[in-house]
């Protein structure tokens, strides 16, 4: 099997050399991504077909590292001129691109707080996937416990990059994904 292609990064990824803090659910995850979502759209306007709350923290009840990620969907994500310098004036940088998947970029925002974007393509099969697997947790408290036995297991471990840290979930991910695809019942 072919791993994908790397990342094209625009800014390095920072070691993280130990664990993954997690915390405890916090209802003010809605409130910041509220805000998130409002300063997306103020923005980008119209070229924001579609904002959503996804990850960890947009799911009740689930420990978390306290980071808000955002699924944004654009008319073409390999457009970066037509959203990036727009995002860049909002406060979030253009962290890397991933052409070969889904054509996705990531940008990242720290003030007032940690925000991820994951932008993409209107009619990517990447959003369903993100949006269906927040449902299926929010829905599920049998998968939505599994999840979080298997991240705090996890983010014991000693992680170089977070991003080792969420391939290493992927297994238990597929799983949740094939049952909520086959709209199995909790």
């Amino acid at each position: 099997m072919n791993d994908p292609p790397s990342p094209e990064y625009v800014i390095a990824p920072v070691p993280i050399d130990g664990p993954i803090a997690l915390a405890e659910s916090d209802p003010a995850w809605a409130d910041w991504y509220a805000d998130a979502e409002d300063r997306i759209r103020g923005a980008l306007g119209t070229r924001a077909l579609q904002v959503a709350h996804v990850g960890s923290t947009s799911v009740p009840g689930l420990a978390a590292k306290p980071v808000i990620d955002v699924i944004l969907v654009v008319a073409d994500s390999a457009d970066e001129a037509g959203y990036v310098p727009a995002l860049e004036a909002a406060g979030y940088r253009l962290h890397f691109r991933e052409p070969a998947w889904h054509e996705h970029r990531f940008l990242v925002g720290h003030q007032p707080r940690a925000i991820q974007i994951h932008v993409f393509t209107v009619g990517s099969t990447e959003v369903q996937r993100m949006v269906l697997f927040r449902d299926r947790l929010r829905a599920c408290p049998s998968d939505r416990d599994l999840y979080e036995r298997t991240k705090r297991s996890l983010a014991a471990h000693q992680w170089s990059y977070a991003q080792d840290y969420a391939d290493a979930k992927a297994s238990v991910v597929e799983q949740i994904m094939s049952r909520a695809r086959a709209d199995e019942p909790c």
